[in-house]
């Protein structure tokens, strides 16, 4: 607090030495500020499917890898050399390239394990760009996509996942890892190769150049399909790989570099099932199929255009407003010689009775971190006047559509036929006869605005398929990536949801270090540790570095497979995510939120001199302390907002239409925690925050709306519209108390019968089987009988048809 009233009384010495047109200009500045209506620009971030293709190379490294960079160069110039002696590669024709790529390859089948390991790093050099040759990092890239090209022709990712498999199923390196206290790099050492090329294959295979030739884009769709099917080891890529995070979960194989495995999976399932351009495209299609109406906007669109809103105001802010407004209103009582009146005045009360609606929540102490005093909303109430009306900007029209759900609009004809006319008429939506002219053109606009979603449309197909099972014909099954990906975790879908929700919580930022938490450093940590405070602080930097990678890997999966999941078939989509929530996903995320927000989007834990290609190309300059500490320009790390968005969509994804969910994050005392997060001046992050907080509006109670109206301002300005939606009074159904695990309950059983007609053929009922009647085919049928039945067959004889007396009046009757 020293520091801040230190600050307040420079500036306030400044101010006094101002003319005194130009101190009042000063005045009025810093009161806009204060206001919360602060002029910094929005953060310039454009949300994509991933980073740059350079930033998304160096961050498959960590820091403490790099002095593998020159032994891998070594291996391969020492076999190189051995066939090709006075020779550059990038001097060579294509025919030359193929016959070393091959001689390559035939050296990773060779017993010997040091032997292989060379060959595998000679590989690595050559998917790394033979930078020895290279002059500059465009030529660095440019020999990067035409090596991985030219290994994948070859047929380098197959050999690849056969020597994968096998240091999976190492039993010796898994019990040697078990055993040891403390696992380092080193221990990782064939695995991580492994991974390098395939993750450099997939990430490099999959970014589009315009520049690619036709060979080339054959050569990525043929990659793109074998990748999403189970032509590897009889399951798709993904699925080996999350099997890889469950055993290291489990502590089976705690060696593994799991910051890799996740990269690689992440990739490989951006690159079969697609991005979220590709996700928009096929939901436009499959709406089309469908014979559904197109969407009213393109989303994505809609997002990048909006512009971000004013955070609230700073404490130190506020701090100094309130200092103003004591010294102000000092002067003027001295003046009227009115003493008596300024004592009984409290400084720290606002002129009008308004309550500040940003800042003051009295639920601010949810979860478990606390933050600093200075960073808490609650402080004190700030007295924020009222704007001046000249900077009230009016919205020319919100950016989105309204929809209307069939069910709203039953609601509606429910209601006001049992206020009119004093019955109802169920399901049917036509008739509006005895109800007066206004509800005909209210019914009229909701219509207009009616949204089916391919959802809807699934469960009812669903539901037929459920009540007529023999009329209802086959399902016509479309075998894509998607579906095959399902098929192939849906057995242990439950365990993977697990695991990437422990190790998100191991790399949470806000997360405590328990004995019982999982190691995700084994991959980051050297041999030996770090002897000087520099070396220290380059390790604290990877160490960041590499648990924000994680958070973002994961965030970026979960999110990708709901939306897949989804847009296949909405009960794929609640399968995964009623097991994300039976494992705690929402308050994990809620955790996650509750810490200084702005302080982890500005973190700089990156060393730009170390990153892949610059650090194999130039010169390293000599690191120092201050250079450490002072990180990289950027206004904000890309990464980290990447990650706060995913997991805000996760969250959204996970309580949308779920009254239980949205009591969770009513009960984990959310609206503080994200309002917290509204500081942050992006439009996209702060859509999201937004259309959570409205979702638990009317559960908050009426004062929480009440001090909370420039929230709710923001709400009805950015979050899209459901017309007769009653979320800020709290007046709908939904808001009161009931049964909300009957909902988890029913939901659960669709899923289970939907799974079961799908995907579990060796389980239908016996009853809906077929049955032969005719008695020819059945008495020809031939039946292979026992061998003991065979040489016993005259006992049976005598014992089951000789010896019972048959009455055949009986049997004719």
């Amino acid at each position: 607090m020293e520091g801040v009233g230190l600050c307040a009384n420079n500036k306030q010495k400044q101010n006094q030495m101002l003319p005194n047109k130009m101190r009042g200009e000063f005045t009025r500045n810093q009161r806009k500020d204060s206001e919360g209506f602060s002029e910094t620009p929005d953060l310039e971030f454009e949300y994509s499917d991933a980073d740059k293709w350079t930033i998304e190379l160096s961050e498959l490294y960590s820091y403490t890898e790099g002095p593998e960079f020159l032994l891998n160069r070594k291996c391969f110039e020492e076999d190189f050399h051995t066939h090709m002696p006075e020779q550059k590669w990038t001097e060579l024709d294509l025919v030359q390239h193929k016959t070393h790529a091959m001689r390559l390859l035939d050296g990773l089948d060779v017993i010997g394990r040091e032997r292989r390991l060379k060959v595998a790093r000679a590989i690595l050099y050559m998917a790394q760009g033979t930078f020895g040759e290279c002059s500059s990092e465009l030529e660095v890239q440019h020999w990067m996509r035409y090596n991985v090209f030219l290994l994948l022709d070859v047929g380098a990712f197959t050999a690849l996942m056969e020597l994968l498999n096998m240091e999976i199923d190492n039993s010796a390196a898994c019990s040697s890892a078990v055993r040891k206290p403390a696992i380092s790099l080193a221990d990782s050492t064939d695995l991580r190769v492994l991974l390098n090329i395939m993750y450099l294959i997939v990430e490099t295979i999959q970014r589009e150049e315009p520049t690619d030739s036709p060979e080339w884009r054959t050569i990525r769709e043929t990659f793109k399909s074998e990748l999403g099917s189970p032509l590897y080891n009889h399951e798709p890529v993904s699925v080996m790989l999350f099997g890889m995070v469950t055993k290291f979960c489990s502590g089976h194989a705690p060696h593994f570099p799991m910051k890799k495995v996740l990269l690689l999976l992440w990739k490989t399932i951006l690159f079969t099932l697609g991005g979220f351009e590709q996700l928009q495209g096929c939901k436009i299609s499959r709406r089309v199929s469908l014979g559904l109406p197109p969407l009213p906007e393109d989303s994505i669109r809609v997002v990048r255009s909006m512009r971000a809103a004013s955070p609230p105001a700073s404490a130190s802010d506020l701090i100094e407003q309130q200092q103003r407004r004591a010294r102000r209103e000092h002067k003027a009582l001295i003046k009227q010689d009115n003493l008596d009146a300024f004592n009984e005045k409290d400084p720290y009360k606002a002129d009008d009775a308004r309550e500040d609606e940003e800042e003051n929540d009295d639920n601010d102490n949810s979860l478990e971190a606390e933050p600093f005093p200075l960073e808490r909303d609650e402080v004190m109430p700030p007295p924020i006047p009222h704007p001046p009306s000249e900077r009230v900007c009016f919205p020319k029209g919100l950016p989105w559509a309204p929809k209307v759900r069939e069910k709203d609009i039953e609601n509606f004809l429910d209601s006001s036929r049992s206020k009119f006319i004093g019955y109802t008429l169920g399901n049917d939506t036509d008739t509006v006869v005895g109800l007066p002219r206004p509800i005909h053109e209210s019914i009229k606009t909701l219509k207009q605005h009616k949204y089916v979603s391919i959802a809807e449309v699934q469960i009812a197909k669903e539901e037929e398929y459920q009540k007529t099972p023999l009329s209802g014909g086959e399902e016509e099954l479309e075998l894509c990536a998607t579906e095959l990906l399902y098929q192939g975790i849906l057995p242990s879908l439950p365990q993977y949801m697990i695991a990437l929700l422990k190790i998100l919580l191991a790399a949470a930022p806000t997360s405590k270090a328990k004995t019982d938490s999982i190691n995700i450093l084994a991959d980051v940590l050297p041999e030996e540790m770090p002897t000087t405070v520099l070396q220290s602080m380059k390790l604290g930097v990877d160490v960041n570095r590499h648990k924000e990678i994680i958070v973002k890997a994961i965030s970026a999966i979960l999110l990708l497979l709901l939306k897949h999941f989804k847009l296949n078939h909405v009960y794929q989509f609640e399968y995964m995510a009623q097991h994300l929530v039976f494992a705690n996903c929402i308050p994990l995320i809620l955790k996650f939120f509750n810490q200084n927000i702005m302080s982890y989007i500005t973190a700089k834990n990156s060393i730009s001199a170390l990153d892949f290609p610059h650090c194999v190309v130039h010169e390293l300059p000599e690191l120092t302390a201050e250079s450490l500490e002072a990180g990289d320009n950027n206004q904000f790390c890309w990464r980290n907002l990447f990650s706060c968005i995913n997991l805000l969509r996760i969250l959204n994804k996970l309580t949308k239409w779920k009254h239980s969910r949205t009591m969770m994050l009513v009960v984990f005392k959310s609206a503080p925690i994200l309002k917290r997060a509204l500081k942050v001046k992006q439009a996209m992050m702060q859509l999201y925050v937004l259309k959570l907080l409205k979702v638990q509006t009317k559960y908050l109670g009426r004062q929480w709306r009440k001090s909370n109206m420039k929230t709710m301002s923001a709400i009805y300005q950015k979050v899209r519209h459901r017309l007769n939606d009653d979320w800020a009074y709290g007046n709908d159904l939904d808001a009161r108390p009931w049964d909300f695990q009957a909902e988890e309950c029913a939901l659960r059983a669709n899923i289970e019968r939907f799974n079961s007609r799908r995907y579990d053929k060796n389980q239908s009922n016996p009853e809906f089987l077929p049955v032969d009647n005719c008695l020819q085919s059945v008495l020809g049928q031939r039946i292979d009988l026992p061998e003991d039945f065979q040489m016993n067959y005259d006992l049976w004889l005598e014992r089951e048809v000789f010896s019972k007396p048959i009455s055949w009046e009986e049997l004719l009757l």
